[in-house]
């Protein structure tokens, strides 16, 4: 075992490790002016998808029901490799218009309008909370599981929980070097740079892991048969698609993801080595869950839970050097997520939020440049606090999730609301305001009914009666038999009503309320064709510019 003092004194060296990279990336600039770091660390940063669920509970889920942890791979790699000119266009179209977060985007396509940019936010406030108590979740577990100590969960004081003190590190973090500037168009460098070396630090961890598991095994000669035993030890999830294609639109509909891979993006060319480097990564990642899970499988001890067998394993064997790489591999997965989340959701809660509201309220002259840029800040670093604030009272007070993954599935569905908005906002000229607000809401009501009501309610496990039979009775609208249908599992009920029921009153309501002629200037900016780019290198005279083809109005 491993003492509590140790692992604080390793997360402190890890994070003022980090502090010291973002500090060099914001002072001296080097990532973005450097044409050959600049997409890998551009590619390397998108790796931030793979938090704690991917470190922890791919694994978790790979021992439990085989192959089912393959969605969450598969449909990014399929986005990158297929799906690369809507990736493109979106971030050309997001460099034009300077914009901040996804609920900018989609707002300032659909007149400028905030009342959309604020249900967006609020939308992904909603999904973000139980993601980032899902990092605080497994950073505790870790700590447990490498101490010895055991599982309290809420049942302790919370000023002693080690989650509590994970928080305040990345607070500080995020507000130190995501909360600098109020600037639309102004990037992180620090930041991505040090989220670059997160993504390195945690692949290296996991790397050394899978290969100690393999050695175990018996070595490459006896992987197979490992591997043939971990397909059967469980059923594959009947919801393999749906995981795949909630999984596909998290990628440019998270908000971590968006600000990464679309605002962070200072030169839309670095997608082309993304588009092999970031796939390659996850090829890697999912690889290496199966030589750790069936190993889990065969020597864990009863009780044992597989979201842990990471640290388990190597600890088990007496490798507590491996077991406290493995900490920091998986500490670094949860930071990185939260660090980007936090920024994220800070600039859409602080614009979207907090900023109209007080304007309404103020009755006095408008204030200064200067007061204004000083009050932005602070609403960042407030909301940023109340994030991780709102995360740990959830990861405190919602401690019967099952696994780790069902935590994430939960906010992948809930941020696929706004891939049917995006689309509709790059590539359909008669989608309306109207429309736009009426799916997201509809949408989001039923996420919010079919699936995290029943996950909030679920006491040990046991949802109350109304969830299974339907309120007062009524079987046609039970949370997870809605309108008499029950799917394979409930996570593609939900995600299916809920899709269905936001493209639906998207179509509806579009076709009921055209735009108006300003909001259809307004899109003629976002729907015009763009000239693909030159393959041509930038030379010295171009170095440190941003330069994007001017558009050409379409023939429509």
């Amino acid at each position: 075992m491993i003492p509590g003092w140790g692992l604080l004194l390793v997360s402190l060296a890890y994070v003022g490790a980090l502090f010291a990279i973002a500090w060099f990336g914001d002072r001296y600039r080097t990532y973005p002016a450097n044409d050959r770091m600049r997409p890998v660390v551009y590619s390397l940063a998108l790796a931030v998808y793979c938090s704690s669920w991917t470190f922890y509970g791919a694994v978790g889920t790979a021992a439990r029901d085989g192959a089912a942890y393959l969605p969450i791979y598969l449909g990014p790699m399929l986005l990158f490799l297929f799906g690369m000119p809507f990736l493109e266009r979106l971030v050309r179209v997001a460099k034009r218009h300077n914009v901040t977060s996804i609920a900018d985007l989609i707002a300032s396509r659909f007149g400028k309008s905030s009342r959309l940019a604020a249900a967006i936010t609020l939308v992904a406030l909603t999904a973000a909370v139980p993601y980032v108590a899902l990092q605080l979740k497994a950073v505790a577990m870790s700590i447990q599981v490498l101490t010895g100590a055991a599982d309290s969960g809420s049942t302790g004081p919370w000023f002693a929980d080690s989650a509590l003190y994970v928080a305040v590190m990345l607070a500080l973090f995020a507000i130190l070097f995501g909360t600098r500037g109020v600037d639309a168009a102004e990037h992180h460098p620090g930041m991505m740079l040090a989220i670059a070396v997160e993504s390195l630090v945690k692949l290296l961890a996991f790397v050394a892991v899978g290969a100690f598991a393999l050695i175990a095994l018996g070595g490459p000669l006896e992987f197979a048969p490992a591997a043939r035993s971990l397909s059967s030890g469980g059923e594959t999830s009947a919801g393999f698609l749906t995981q795949a294609a909630i999984a596909l639109t998290a990628i440019f509909c998270l908000p971590r993801q968006f600000q990464v891979g679309v605002v962070e993006c200072t030169d839309p060319r670095d997608l082309s080595k993304a588009r092999w480097m970031f796939p390659l990564y996850l090829a890697i990642v999912s690889l290496v869950v199966v030589p750790i899970a069936a190993l889990g499988l065969a020597i864990a001890e009863p009780g044992t839970s597989p979201d842990s067998y990471v640290l388990w394993l190597p600890l088990n064997a007496g490798h507590e050097w491996l077991a406290l790489l493995a900490y920091v591999g998986g500490f670094s997965a949860a930071t990185g997520m939260v660090i980007v989340v936090c920024v994220a959701l800070a600039t859409m809660i602080s614009n979207d939020l907090l900023l109209p509201l007080v304007w309404r309220l103020r009755t006095e002259r408008p204030p200064s440049r200067r007061d204004t840029t000083s009050l932005v800040l602070w609403m960042r670093r407030a909301a940023i606090v109340g994030v991780l604030t709102l995360a740990f009272a959830y990861y405190r007070g919602v401690p019967s999730a099952p696994s780790l993954a069902s935590i994430g599935l939960l906010a992948f569905a809930a941020v696929a609301q706004f891939a049917p908005t995006l689309i509709a906002a790059l590539y359909w000229p008669r989608a309306s305001r109207a429309g736009v607000l009426g799916g997201l809401i509809t949408g989001y009501a039923i996420w919010l009914y079919t699936l995290l009501l029943p996950s909030l309610l679920a006491i040990d496990g046991e949802p109350p009666a109304w969830i299974r039979d339907g309120p007062w009775g009524v079987a046609f609208l039970a949370p997870q038999a809605l309108f008499g249908w029950t799917a394979p599992d409930v996570l593609t009920h939900g995600v299916f009503w809920s899709l269905f029921a936001n493209v639906g009153m998207l179509v509806l309501l579009s076709a009921r309320f055209r735009p108006s002629l300003g909001a259809q200037l307004q899109a003629a900016a976002f729907l015009c064709r763009l000239q693909p780019f030159s393959s041509r290198r930038r030379t010295g005279g171009e170095r440190g510019t941003r330069r994007f083809p001017a558009a050409r109005p379409s023939a429509t």
